[in-house]
């Protein structure tokens, strides 16, 4: 994967022995700091609703019969 020109700079920097913007980041910026909740009873049910309609939006389904014909002479 190529390296972009902000990353080629800042390699540069270090080389160069100056300050890597890099070290200036907080730890907050690798954090995912949303809230996490558990899914209320409606938004399981609507989860589970569509979940079921997906089987009946086509008629075309893949099925196999197997017949014997008879033959009258």
């Amino acid at each position: 994967m190529a390296k972009s020109a902000a990353r080629k700079q800042r390699e540069k920097l270090a080389r160069e022995g100056k300050r890597n913007p890099e070290l200036n980041r907080s730890i907050f910026a690798f954090t995912d700091m949303r809230q996490r909740t558990t899914k209320t009873r409606a938004e399981k049910l609507n989860q589970q609703k569509h979940k079921r309609s997906l089987s009946y939006q086509s008629d075309d389904g893949l099925f196999y019969l197997r017949a014997k014909l008879a033959v009258i002479v």
